[in-house]
């Protein structure tokens, strides 16, 4: 059977540029610790998963059509226009896909939507059974999760598989309805505002009362506890602005079709990789 890795490079770029020493220096001077974090977790990925196909996406430099929608969408985000090239993680992007394109994995930048919006394209458009990995650490893609697709979360020796199972007993509801979750609480790390007094446990008792989002809309009147009751009906357009601004569609253009991303388990290690082409 087919199985599909899609990596949100960006998601995992952060990470790594993040969490490694930043004094570490290639042989061109420049820093390359996000480099050498980024290919050899990637290694370590598609040998938990050993994919049959695999792709990376990252985040272009456009407009995000989300904030059109609410101009504080992801307004809280670092500005690195201000900061030094070396300081950002966009400085390593060129030896990155350099060492992907020595893997033999492809990979390509959004040019009108976010990754989350591509990663959608291909999980929900799929026409046929195969199994789907997405890897990343963020949580937008737990309403992607089905019996063939899950998440990866990657931590080293902690690194989480996440499916249906984690979805259900982490938030108590399927994950079909984690967007309608989300909605109800918000998202801190995107700066999407909640419903005041409405947080997961709150969240996922009222989806599993009245069934789904629109069910509580429809409903609010019947909600018991009257701050409760009234801070939804406070919040009626909110909740359709939030779950526009949460839900993944499929709506996307694939940079790819599947049958292009065909992957070869690789014979060499990252290190020798990234010596091959002269990054260490």
């Amino acid at each position: 059977m087919q199985k599909l890795l899609i990596v949100d490079g960006s998601n995992l770029l952060f990470q790594m540029f993040y969490g490694m020493p930043a004094r570490i220096v290639g042989k061109s001077g420049r820093p390359v610790h996000g480099t050498i974090g980024f290919v050899g977790a990637l290694m370590k990925i598609i040998r938990m998963v050993r994919p049959t196909h695999a792709v990376v996406l990252f985040d272009g430099e456009h407009e995000n059509p989300r904030a059109a929608l609410d101009p504080a969408y992801k307004a809280n985000r670092v500005d690195y226009s201000q900061m030094a090239e070396d300081d950002t993680p966009f400085s390593q992007l060129a030896d990155i896909y350099l060492a992907l394109d020595f893997m033999g994995i492809k990979h390509a930048e959004t040019t009108d939507c976010e990754t989350d919006d591509i990663v959608a394209a291909y999980v929900l458009n799929r026409t046929d059974d195969a199994d789907i990995v997405i890897s990343s650490f963020d949580s937008d893609y737990f309403q992607l999760i089905s019996t063939n697709v899950s998440v990866l979360r990657y931590r080293g020796k902690g690194t989480t598989f996440c499916g249906e199972k984690y979805i259900w007993e982490k938030f108590g509801i399927g994950a079909d309805k984690y967007a309608d979750m989300k909605a109800l609480c918000g998202d801190a790390s995107d700066n999407i505002r909640g419903v005041p007094r409405v947080g997961p446990k709150t969240a996922a008792r009222l989806i599993n009362e009245f069934g789904s989002l629109d069910g509580i809309m429809q409903n609010a009147n019947r909600i018991k506890q009257p701050a409760l009751r009234e801070s939804i009906l406070m919040n009626l357009d909110r909740l359709l602005l939030n779950r526009q601004l949460i839900t993944l569609t499929g709506g996307a253009a694939l940079p790819f079709e599947t049958e292009e991303l065909e992957f070869i388990m690789p014979e060499f290690t990252s290190v020798q990789a990234l010596k091959a082409l002269g990054i260490i």
